[in-house]
């Protein structure tokens, strides 16, 4: 692995690249949670908006000219998809290191490209997959992990909502990037690969739904594993919601019905490191072989931790928490589950060699 070089600043100084919903309630927040970090400029086309949360950070309206502002250490792309490659390749060619919200490109081919530009600049390049740092999933995780339920069967992971008209955004239009197994897609997947690893092959069955959609708006796609199956699932007509996560195994069943609440939270204005940061009364639902219902704690989530191991890996060395090759890996089920789809067929992963033994 390329050793990236540590910074040696007291405070990280931050370029944020857009401040539409994901840079205003996710990125901005949880970078500013952080002792290490200092969000420094914002490249927006609205400096009111920006300067009504953050008056004293600078605003610049060219994405390019924040990108290579001297003083910017670390550069955090939360621009639409499709403008991810180019300008993280654009922060690297400048000796930034650079944080791209997912998904982390468009296909496997600008993936790689970015990864080999940063091992030869030697800078960091991290995927912002925050919702591993989710109440529900590591609630999940942590009873998977413990053997709660024994071996496992059957995983489903779902993120459904009730949107039943198409508005006019550039994730509803038909473009590169947009769609809602691009958009959702990336966190089921990233979620499924840290708890089961890489998949032996994908199916998948995208299509659109609703009455006026230009792109997908509805995704199940089914991740095979030699001794178990894992059902990714998201959709904009699903009124109701559905059970957020469902495990079977030889020794039991685990239910979580409610989603993590920090989303909610920091819409509604609650910043990290709060009291009520990331507290979620929904307990995870345990059936044990005599079907008997054990109700069982779910622990608090922290999306910040996402930031405060970047921060640690700049500044202490610490390991990157989320690396290019594991969001390539991301990329990739995107792209098999996508092809399988088109084709009616299932589809192994489209990583070589080196690039699996870098997962293992």
């Amino acid at each position: 692995m390329t050793q990236v070089l540590q910074q040696t600043v007291p405070r990280i100084k931050v370029a944020l690249i857009g401040y539409g919903f994901v840079g205003k309630t996710f990125h901005a927040p949880l970078i500013s949670a952080i002792e290490g970090l200092e969000l420094f400029i914002v490249a927006s086309s609205d400096s009111e908006k920006v300067h009504l949360d953050y008056p004293a950070v600078e605003v610049i309206a060219n994405a390019e000219t924040a990108i290579t502002h001297p003083e910017v250490d670390l550069v955090v792309i939360a621009s639409p998809n499709a403008t991810h490659a180019p300008l993280a390749k654009l922060a690297l060619a400048a000796n930034k290191h650079v944080v791209v919200d997912k998904p982390f490109t468009l296909d496997l081919a600008e993936a790689r490209e970015l990864i080999e530009v940063a091992n030869r600049q030697q800078r960091l390049l991290s995927v912002f997959h925050n919702r591993r740092w989710d109440s529900d999933f590591l609630a999940i995780k942590t009873y998977l992990q413990a053997g709660k339920i024994g071996s496992i069967a059957h995983f489903e992971s779902h993120m459904d909502r009730f949107r039943p008209q198409v508005r006019d955004r550039w994730r509803e239009k038909a473009q590169p990037g947009s769609g809602l197994w691009f958009d959702i897609g990336p966190h089921l997947v990233d979620q499924a690969l840290q708890l089961f690893g890489l998949p032996q092959s994908v199916e998948g069955n995208i299509c659109l739904l609703r009455e006026g959609a230009q792109i997908d708006d509805w995704a199940h796609v089914v991740l095979n594993y030699p001794k178990h199956r894992v059902i990714l699932h998201c959709s904009m007509l699903a009124a109701g919601g559905s059970l957020r996560f469902v495990a079977h195994g030889t020794e039991g069943s685990l239910v979580k019905a409610g989603i993590d609440q920090q989303e909610a939270q920091l819409v509604a204005g609650v910043l990290p490191k709060s009291d009520i940061w990331g507290q979620d009364e929904d307990q995870v639902i345990y059936y044990c072989p005599e079907g008997k219902a054990h109700s069982l704690a779910t622990p608090a989530g922290d999306q910040s931790r996402y930031y405060q191991g970047i921060a640690d890996a700049l500044r202490q060395g610490a390991p990157n928490p989320v690396s290019g090759v594991e969001a390539l890996a991301v990329m990739a089920v995107i792209e098999a589950a996508v092809a399988a789809s088109q084709k009616g067929q299932r589809q192994v992963l489209a990583l070589i060699e080196h690039e699996i033994a870098q997962l293992h």
